[in-house]
Parts: C-alpha cells; sequence; structure tokens
C-alpha cells in the first residue's frame, strides 16, 4: 500500500480495556498510546483505538465539551508507520445527525516532553503548566461555539519531534482522516475541513497544507489559516541563540537530533557534554520552563566551534534546508498573519515563506499586524480567522488573495463582535458552564446538497 492510500478498516476496539486514572498518565505510561502489533496492515488514518476525556482548563476548571481520543495510524518522515493520538471535539449536546464542517487545530506544541502533547495537556487533572495547547484551549473552544467539530492531533508523534520537516503534515491529515471516520462525531467522507494552527502550530499547518494533495486527495480541504508560521526555522535558531528567548531553538534542536541521525552524530562531536545536558532536559520540561532555565545561553559558549560555522557544516545545513517550509504550493486557499514587530518570529522570515508560496502559484492572503507582539496575535486574531474560515465553509470560494499590513487584526466590525464573544465564552468555560453553539452550525452550500 502507497503511503497516503485509505482502505477500509475493521472497527476498532475501545477503550474498555484501559480504565482512566482520576489523573491521567502521561503517554508513555499510559497503555491507551501503545501501538497494536502489525501496525502497517492498518491505512493512514486508520482509527486503532478510542476513549472519552474530559478536558478542562489549565488542568483544573473541568470543561462541558464533548470529547474523545483516537489513537490511529499516521507515519513519520520517512514512511515509517507509527501511531499518534487526536483529541476530537464537539459542543456540548450537539446533534452528530445536524451537517457541520471539521477544523484541524494544531496547537503549538513547542516541546519535546509529553506533557506538552495536547492530548495530555487540556485533559482535567493534567499535570502540564507552562505547556502550550492549555493557553489555546479558549481558541479551540471559541471554534465549537461556532458548531464546528475540531480535531486537535498531536501532530510531533510519539517522541515529541518539534520543527521536523513534513511529519506534522502527515499528523494531521491522518488526524483528520480518522476525525471522519469517527461515527459519534457525524461526519463523512464530504464534510469541508479547514486546517488552523499558529507558530509552531502555524508551522505544522503549513506542512499540513503544502502535502495535502498529494498525502490525503480525498479531503475537502476548503482553506488554511497560518498565524505566525515561522517561516525560517534556520533564521529563527540564529536570532533567537543567546537571547531571552532561546530555549525555543534548544527545544527545537533537542528534537530534531531525534529525527536526523547525523546532526545528533555532529552535535556530539561538536558540543560540549554540559550543553548535552541541557538538550536533556529540554526533553523533560514543558515550553514555559524552558524559557527562564535557558534565558541567555549561547551554543558559542558550548561548542568546540562558533554557533555561525555550526550551523554551515553540511549535516547542519541539510537539514536546517529540509525543515524550511514553503517549496510546495498548498491547492486550497490560504490565510497567513504575522505581526511585524512580533519578537519570537521574524516578519522577514514569514515575508520570505509567503513569497516562495506564491512563486508556487498559491492562493494566499497575507496579513501583517503591526500592533501585536506574537502571543497576543493569537487572541487578537482568533475572530478574524474565524470569519475567515467561515466564509469559506459558507461560500466555498477562495476569497480574496494579496498582501496588507494593517495597524491591527482586531479592528474590524465583525471582529470586534467576536471579540465580544469571545471574552463571553471564556467567562462561561471559567464557570464550568457548557461550550454550546447557537442554531445550526455553518457548512459549505456543495456539503448541504451532499447530504439534502
Amino acid at each position: 500500500m502507497s503511503v497516503g492510500t485509505t482502505t477500509p478498516d475493521a472497527a476498532p476496539p475501545t477503550a474498555a480495556l484501559y480504565p482512566q486514572s482520576p489523573w491521567p498518565l502521561i503517554p508513555e505510561q499510559d497503555p491507551f498510546y501503545a501501538p497494536p502489533p502489525e501496525l502497517g496492515r492498518h491505512s493512514p488514518g486508520a482509527v486503532l483505538r478510542t476513549r472519552r476525556v474530559e478536558l478542562a482548563l489549565f488542568g483544573l476548571v473541568p470543561q462541558r465539551i464533548s470529547a474523545w481520543q483516537l489513537l490511529y495510524r499516521t507515519c513519520d518522515l520517512n514512511g515509517v508507520p507509527e501511531v499518534a493520538v487526536t483529541t476530537v471535539l464537539l459542543p456540548w449536546g450537539a446533534d452528530p445527525t445536524v451537517p457541520r464542517p471539521l477544523v484541524s487545530f494544531q496547537c503549538a506544541i513547542d516541546g519535546v516532553s509529553s506533557r506538552c502533547f495536547p492530548s495530555y495537556a487540556l485533559r482535567r487533572g493534567a499535570r502540564a503548566l507552562g505547556a502550550i495547547p492549555q493557553l489555546e484551549l479558549p481558541v479551540i473552544a471559541a471554534a465549537l461555539a461556532r458548531g464546528w467539530a475540531v480535531s486537535v492531533p498531536d501532530h510531533e508523534g510519539m517522541s515529541g519531534q518539534f520543527g521536523v520537516a513534513r511529519e506534522p503534515g502527515y499528523r494531521s491529515l491522518d488526524g483528520i482522516r480518522a476525525a471522519l471516520n469517527f461515527t459519534p462525531l457525524g461526519l463523512g467522507a464530504t464534510t469541508p475541513v479547514g486546517l488552523w494552527g499558529y507558530s509552531g502550530g502555524g508551522l505544522a499547518t503549513a506542512w499540513a497544507a503544502e502535502l495535502a494533495a498529494e498525502y490525503a486527495p480525498e479531503l475537502a480541504i476548503v482553506g488554511a489559516v497560518a498565524g505566525s508560521p515561522v517561516g525560517d526555522p534556520a533564521s529563527a535558531f540564529t536570532r533567537l541563540n543567546g537571547t531571552f528567548l532561546s530555549g525555543f531553538a534548544t527545544v527545537c534542536v533537542a528534537a530534531l537530533r531525534r529525527a536526523y541521525p547525523a546532526l545528533d552524530r555532529l552535535l556530539l562531536d561538536e558540543l560540549h557534554p554540559d550543553f548535552l545536558g541541557l538538550l536533556a532536559q529540554a526533553e523533560s520540561r514543558t515550553t514555559f520552563e524552558l524559557i527562564p532555565r535557558f534565558a541567555g545561553k549561547n551554543i558559542d559558549n558550548y561548542s568546540r566551534t562558533t554557533f555561525a560555522e555550526l550551523l554551515d557544516r553540511p549535516e547542519m545545513r541539510d537539514v536546517l534546508d529540509d525543515i524550511r517550509p514553503g517549496a510546495q504550493a498548498p491547492t486550497m486557499p490560504m490565510l497567513v498573519i504575522q505581526g511585524v514587530n512580533d519578537e519570537l518570529i521574524a516578519v522577514s522570515d514569514v515575508d520570505a515563506h509567503v513569497a516562495r508560496y506564491l512563486a508556487a502559484g498559491a492562493h494566499i492572503r497575507y496579513l501583517r499586524d503591526r500592533l501585536s507582539l506574537h502571543l497576543p496575535l493569537l487572541y487578537i486574531g482568533t475572530p478574524f480567522t474565524m470569519n475567515w474560515l467561515a466564509d469559506r465553509f459558507d461560500q466555498g470560494d477562495s476569497g480574496p488573495t494579496g498582501t496588507d499590513t494593517v495597524w491591527s487584526l482586531g479592528f474590524g466590525k465583525r471582529e470586534a463582535v467576536g471579540h465580544l464573544s469571545f471574552a463571553r465564552l471564556f467567562g462561561r468555560m471559567l464557570a464550568a458552564r457548557p461550550i454550546t453553539a447557537p442554531g445550526r452550525p455553518t457548512a459549505s452550500a456543495a456539503y448541504r446538497r451532499s447530504v439534502a
């Protein structure tokens, strides 16, 4: 069977044999994550195991959201079969017979530790302080409040391979396949799908958008939103090295050495044991735990050569070239948003990423925000992003193209209304009230015709 093809699989077992602990186990200790024997006989996206889960805001405030986890078959960088987990969601009390679109939300996992995986960090009782997905749950809930179904894949895989080329795309697309085949969601082959992610999740979304036409051509993906999608990881490494935010570069290097053996050998030869110890620490800590611990760390002080010379080594160049997105044009319309004064991701790197897409013939709407810093733009841009996705679901067209620099994505009339709704939604989450959707969810006209 070629990579990316699908064939019917037997119905997956439930998690009846995998009783839930009152405190969720980390993935490497949780038998739910264990791959079944003869994994290769299953098709990509095949659902292998399922269970209901309870989500919580910051692991503490229980959320009334219908949630399941699906263990499914996917593949790694080299096409070798492996498993991953996606957390699939519906609004509380949603009728699965009502047509609705599906959004695949790629979290900014940005870590190697399994405590950063959304399948763990979003659960009630998770001990995941400092994991970015916990900050993104309100954004995911906003999509549910529109009436949409949501898939939240562990797109870094079981090894937390942050920054590795193409793998996030395979895992996200196979997570969509799994969600479409999971009967309780009420979805189907013609369900319109949107991709969405921010920062490290924006990078994962870019890979999924690039690979979709070749790897999963059967999916009806109508649009993709990549917020601050890194653009050029090599440039980010150089710029962040020795700064307050150098932990982001360090944890990415810790992940890349797992996927690229030649890079691992180079690091073992060139880096001092002290820094190799820091890389090992990065593998066990959540993202925000790393920032103060690694602030100001400069690889020049831990290497037999300079960081610039290390980046020029052929083994390093091969990896950095491989992990740079943008060589292949997404076939669906795409929205890219980026802060002009972003302190983490350079606008010039995202400008160049968009330019590569345009040169390859992609349909891109690119908006540069003057006022927002990195994390605030996730929330400021959420109403605009959801309006853009809703237009793709409802209208079934590509929407406008072009590049514009605006003062703020939050200044539009529709966006102002969206921010008020978002504030009310967050209040409901804090009060543990149901996350429901008024009226019928939006769906494309073509989809409504297909189920009529």
